[in-house]
């Protein structure tokens, strides 16, 4: 009797907990910490501050975003991002998404790391 009703409250607490509306808190990352940790990462929500570099608006349905933050070395430098909104070259962004690891579009457009389904938010 004791371990059911255990059970019954650890449940009762989940489904409370989830109810409430909680969201995964992303991992404030640098673009270089992406790369260097990108299997790790693979599927987790991150945000990441930088300098819009690249806009590619309305491709496949989705706005194509890239962003430096200084760190990292040339092939680990540069995240690309995809979203439904967009910002401007020279913008300073808070971009919060799903790390994608071995991204493959076709036609020569592939990605070790992408940040997907992102949120940006201009900072200045």
């Amino acid at each position: 009797m004791l371990k059911s009703a255990n059970i019954f409250f650890v449940t009762l607490a989940l489904v409370s907990f989830a109810a409430t509306g909680f969201t995964e808190e992303p991992l404030k990352k640098t673009i270089e910490a992406l790369f260097a940790d990108k299997s790790t990462l693979s599927g987790k929500q991150v945000q990441i501050t930088g300098e819009v570099v690249k806009v590619n608006n309305g491709i496949m349905n989705r706005n194509f975003l890239h962003i430096q933050d200084g760190t990292g070395t040339v092939g680990s430098n540069d995240i690309t991002i995809t979203s439904q909104q967009t910002a401007q070259i020279g913008d300073q962004v808070a971009v919060t998404g799903r790390v994608a690891t071995d991204v493959d579009f076709g036609a020569g457009y592939s990605y070790p790391v992408l940040v997907e389904k992102a949120e940006i938010k201009k900072l200045r």
